[in-house]
């Protein structure tokens, strides 16, 4: 299978390698030989960009931007590594994450906190930082350009506090990180895909999430390109789908008794069940042993941070007004 894959208007994606074929995409955009990246990977990744880069027949001095839709590691584990490999790009990130790319210790022990310090090693290896003088904050409304083709960041929270998607006017189309949900291409029926939401710890927010997905559909954009996994179409149908799931999974964790352990478990048996009625309603073929298999990793994270928003929540709604 080809790790470079063609989209139209000069939108490439090319697969980041991290943990099995498909699962994330680093997105080139080629416009008059000048080049925009969005999210890095790890630092695995970086031989996989100046490899496509040079593929595309562009050098590493024509990339312009290294735009980052947020900084959870499998997005921007690889940011510092890649900079130092791109001497005339500037690095785009949320105001929120800018200092974490300065200096990634704190952004490494929240993900060694979620994973464990050495399967967090294995998967982003020693994170390295992005000289200040380097960075561009992307705040809400900023526009910018890759030679004719205009570019506008929108704040998105709801999967993160730092997280902006980028609307891409010769595309009509958004880049969205995780605030569109993941899309398996394993589940894909005759080319029809389908979107999960993503609660992964520790900054899910359902009301914020709603309001991005809404504010993004505002634009009426021909597609979206997802991380995980590159170009949807159908925008509308699968915005619907989004907003159902966030609001199902939300009543899974408040349905949840208990604390700790047995809570994190009843959250997950309440996720597979969801994932049960979603796979008839969608048609999914794969067979369930295969699709748990698939999405167990997800599934425990997407557990982990619905037990976190709802220890937040049940605080809030304690609070005397």
């Amino acid at each position: 299978m080809d790790d470079l894959i063609a989209h139209p208007d000069g939108i490439y994606a090319l697969d980041s390698g991290y943990e099995r074929p498909q699962l994330a995409a680093i997105h080139l955009i080629v416009e008059e030989g000048r080049v925009a990246v969005v999210d890095t990977g790890t630092n695995a990744s970086v031989p996989r960009v100046l490899t496509a880069l040079a593929r595309l027949g562009v050098a590493p001095e024509a990339v312009e931007w290294v735009m980052l839709t947020h900084i959870h590691l499998d997005h921007a584990g690889g940011a510092g590594s890649l900079m130092c490999a791109l001497p005339a790009a500037k690095l785009l990130v949320h105001p929120r994450g800018i200092r974490h790319m300065v200096d990634p210790s704190k952004l490494w022990e929240g993900t060694a906190a979620v994973y464990g310090p050495e399967r967090a090693f294995a998967l982003y290896g020693r994170l390295v930082g992005v000289d200040p003088e380097r960075i561009e904050p992307a705040t809400d409304g900023l526009a910018l350009r890759l030679g004719e083709r205009g570019f506008r960041i929108l704040d998105t929270p709801g999967h993160a506090l730092h997280h902006v998607c980028i609307w891409d006017e010769r595309a009509r189309a958004f880049f969205t990180g995780d605030t569109f949900g993941l899309s398996y291409r394993e589940l894909d029926v005759e080319g029809r895909p389908s979107v999960l939401p993503t609660t992964t710890p520790t900054q899910f927010d359902p009301a914020a999430l709603h309001g991005s997905i809404d504010r993004m559909l505002d634009y009426l954009p021909s597609a979206m390109y997802l991380t995980h996994f590159s170009r949807v179409t159908e925008v509308e149908r699968l915005a619907a789908d989004m907003h159902r799931l966030i609001d199902t999974m939300v009543a899974v964790a408040r349905a949840a008794r208990g604390h700790g352990v047995a809570r994190h478990i009843e959250i997950l048996a309440g996720l597979e069940e969801l994932i049960r009625e979603e796979a008839e309603r969608q048609g999914w073929t794969l067979p369930e042993a295969e699709l748990f298999e698939l999405l167990r990793n997800d599934l425990d994270l997407n557990a982990q941070g619905l037990g976190v928003w709802l220890d937040h929540a049940r605080a809030a709604e304690a609070v005397p007004t």
